[in-house]
């Protein structure tokens, strides 16, 4: 991730533990809440990857998540 994406998934990332689903997600989002406010601080690689996966389904959705809207044909 760039330093530009990684800005933008910092900014939505308050949002992201909010939403976070209880356990790991909900752990690691939270760590990565504190861990960003120390001053030069850049995830890691692995960090990185799962920051932008956790913001994208933010916005599209997780399929593995029961959402609360039933389509009706």
């Amino acid at each position: 991730m760039t330093a530009y994406q990684i800005d933008r998934a910092l900014f939505h990332w308050p949002a992201v533990v909010r939403h976070a689903p209880k356990g790991w997600a909900k752990d690691f989002a939270q760590s990565i809440a504190t861990q960003s406010r120390r001053r030069g601080w850049r995830p890691s690689p692995k960090q990185a990857e799962i920051m932008h996966r956790m913001v994208s389904d933010l916005f599209t959705g997780n399929p593995e998540q029961e959402g609360d809207i039933d389509v009706i044909e």
